[in-house]
C-alpha cells in the first residue's frame, strides 16, 4: 500500500505538501522525506505524535530511543517503526515537531491509503508555498517581542477609581489564619 500524507503548517497559510510513501517505511523515511521536501537540515531531535481527532497527542515516535526506563510504557523510535504499525485508516492525525526548542509543528492528516501499489523512495507529489523556517532565531524573536507596542492601556483599565474598592470583599485579618507562624 502507498500513504498519501497531507502535510500544514499554522505559521505559514499557503503551505502545503503532500508526501507519498509505502506504507511500510519506518516513520524514519517519512521524517527524511518531510526535511527533504522543505530543505530542512537533519540536526534537530524531531518527533511524531500519533493525534486522535482533536489534534490531542496519543502516540509518540521519537528519533532516538530516549531510554524512559518505564517498561509499562510503550516506545517507538523512527528507525524501528513501520508506519503500518501504527497507522491504519485515512484521516488519522499526527503531528511531526520539527523545532523541539519552540514547540513548532506540521500537522499531518493520512489523505490517502493507496491499496495494490508500493513505492520504492518516499516522493513529494504536491509541493506549495514556503515552508516556515526550521528554526526560530532567538535573539531575532526577542527584538519582534520588544517591538511590541505596550502602552498604557495594555494591562488593562487605567482608571481605577478607589471608590470602586469593597473592603469587605476582601478578609483583612478578622477571619482563623491557617498559617501559624510559630510551626515553621
Amino acid at each position: 500500500m502507498v500513504y498519501k500524507f497531507r502535510i500544514i503548517s499554522d505559521e505559514v497559510d499557503d503551505f502545503l505538501r503532500e508526501i507519498k510513501i509505502d506504507s511500510e517505511a519506518s516513520f524514519h523515511d517519512l521524517h527524511e522525506a518531510i526535511l527533504k521536501c522543505c530543505k530542512y537540515k537533519d540536526d534537530q531531535m524531531t518527533s511524531f505524535f500519533i493525534c486522535d481527532d482533536d489534534w490531542e497527542k496519543e502516540t509518540e515516535i521519537t528519533l532516538e530511543d530516549m531510554g524512559s526506563g518505564s517498561s509499562e510504557e510503550d516506545t517507538y523510535v523512527m528507525k524501528d517503526t513501520r508506519l503500518s504499525e501504527l497507522l491504519e485508516e485515512e484521516k488519522q492525525k499526527m503531528i511531526y515537531v520539527f523545532d523541539p526548542l519552540a514547540e513548532r509543528v506540521f500537522f499531518i492528516e493520512l489523505a490517502e491509503i493507496i491499496t495494490g501499489k508500493e513505492l520504492a523512495h518516499a516522493t513529494c507529489s504536491r509541493k506549495e508555498g514556503e515552508a516556515p523556517k526550521q528554526t526560530i532565531d532567538f535573539d531575532e524573536q526577542m527584538n519582534t517581542n520588544a517591538a511590541l507596542d505596550l502602552d498604557e492601556n495594555f494591562y488593562g483599565d487605567q482608571e481605577f477609581d478607589m471608590e470602586d474598592f469593597d473592603p469587605e470583599g476582601f478578609d483583612m485579618g478578622g477571619g482563623s489564619n491557617s498559617y501559624d507562624e510559630d510551626k515553621y
